[in-house]
Formats: C-alpha cells, structure tokens, sequence
C-alpha cells in the first residue's frame, strides 16, 4: 500500500488543468511534492496557475493544447516524455459534457465529447502507459463520473463518455497491475466548479437546485482520487451518496432508471 509520498520528485501530466478539478489535482499533486506539467487550452490560466505553484517551490511546465483537436496528445507527448521528460503519473482530467435533447443539440459539440472524454483520454494513455510498463511503475487515472453508473437522459453522450472511461479503466488496471502500474477511475458527483454551467446545465433550472445542495468541494475530489490512486484502488466515488447510488442501479431494471432521470430532467425545464 503506498502513499502520496510515492509522488514526490516525479514527473505528474495533468489534463483539463485551467479549472475546477483539473486545478484541484494539480495543487495536490505539488502538495505532495509531485513535479508538473500542467495542460489546458487556456493559458493565461496555466500561467497563473503555474505562477502559484512555482511560488511554492514546484517546478512546474505548461503546454498549450486543445484535446478537440487528433494531433494534440501526441504533440503533448513529444514536447515532454519525447524530450526526455520521465512522466511516471498521468492523470486524463480533460472533459466535456453538454445537457440538452440530443436530437436538438450542436452536432460539434456532441463529437467533441468522444474526441477528448474518449479518444484523447486513450491516446494520451496510450503514449505514455509503455513507458512505465517499462520502468516498472506508474500511475494513471481517468475522470470518469458516477454518471458513468447509468444512461443519464438529456446528458446522454457524456454519460456513455464516462461509462466508456471507466470501463476502459478497469480493464486497463487489469494489464498494467503486474508491472507495478495503478489505474484508478475517479467517479465524482456534482463538484464545486465551471462544468454545470459551462454545459448548458443552467437551462435545467430543477437540475440545478437539485445539484447545488450537494456540490462536493473540488479539493476533497482531488485529495480523495489521488489517495485511492497511489493505494491501487481501481474504483473511487468520493462521497457517500454517490457511493449508495452506485450500488442501488446494480439492482433496477435499466429503463426504469433513464424513466426516473429523464422524468426529473423533464420537469426541470
């Protein structure tokens, strides 16, 4: 069983890391001593970011990039592991979510969900996981949701985005165990950051009185995930009622639950 020790001096890739959880992990990571490279589209937030925990004593890189885009994972991976830089913690942040009717929302917006929550998370996994197979250590982790324990109506593409990353990480924890590599897919519930509104979930007024009253702070999310990642744990919901709804939809019937879902989303417009 290790502990965040474990990561100190090491070199932790961070995704998604200009706000809400991404910058969470980020800080913990340097709490813990980790040294980062911190990746996002917005670099003014990057800079600020990597002002404060430089400040701090953390060495700290950034790389401009927009995971929408194919070439962006391995333009990350050639101007850090590809230079010589030793990435022995990945963490895949990055993500996107859009509420709304399927049928009426942004064609673009729909595929850039599978681009960065799926195939961005995966390529990026891909470049780097060989190298700690190799070195006998490492550690991964993919931002799933507990949106990933069920079809969410009206949130239907990010759901199945996040149900692929889990997946993806149980199986991959599987492969890589017998190297000395953790896989850990973090399941957090509503959390204090941009992603509501920033998805449209300000169109779901009902959603949103629901969600604000249980917004999990985005530090615990990080401390919770990273403690479960560097233990082994392949699974984490950070909070208790996520933890009970997770276990209760083993039970129900699937259709019941997407009726449930899309009758309260229904009701909240």
């Amino acid at each position: 069983m290790g502990d965040m020790q474990d990561f100190k001096g090491r070199w932790a890739l961070v995704t998604g890391a200009s706000a809400g959880i991404g910058v969470a992990l980020a800080r913990e990571l340097a709490r813990n001593g980790a040294k980062l490279i911190l990746t996002a589209r917005r670099k003014d937030r990057l800079d600020a970011l990597a002002a404060e925990l430089t400040a701090k004593g953390t060495e700290v890189r950034i790389v401009t990039a927009d995971l929408t885009e194919p070439e962006a994972p391995k333009q990350i991976y050639d101007v850090t592991a590809g230079a010589g830089l030793q990435v022995d913690i990945l963490v895949n942040n990055a993500g996107l979510g859009q509420f709304g009717e399927f049928a009426a929302s942004e064609v673009e917006q729909e595929l850039s969900q599978v681009r960065v929550n799926c195939e961005a998370a995966v390529h990026l996994t891909r470049l780097f996981v060989p190298g700690m197979v190799e070195r006998g250590r490492g550690w991964v982790m993919m931002l799933a949701s507990t949106a990933s324990f069920q079809p969410v109506p009206f949130l239907s593409t990010y759901a199945a985005t996040k149900a692929f990353d889990r997946y993806f990480a149980l199986g991959l924890a599987e492969e890589v165990a017998p190297f000395g590599v953790n896989v850990t897919a973090l399941c957090p519930g509503p959390t204090e950051s941009e992603f509501f509104v920033v998805a449209g979930g300000d169109n779901f007024p009902g959603a949103k009185k629901m969600i604000s009253r249980r917004m999990q702070p985005a530090e615990e999310v990080a401390r919770l995930g990273l403690e479960a990642l560097v233990r082994g744990k392949r699974t984490i919901v950070p909070y208790f009622a996520g933890q009970a709804t997770a276990f209760l939809v083993r039970f129900l019937p699937v259709g019941l639950i997407t009726y449930m879902v899309a009758k309260v989303m229904r009701s909240a417009r």
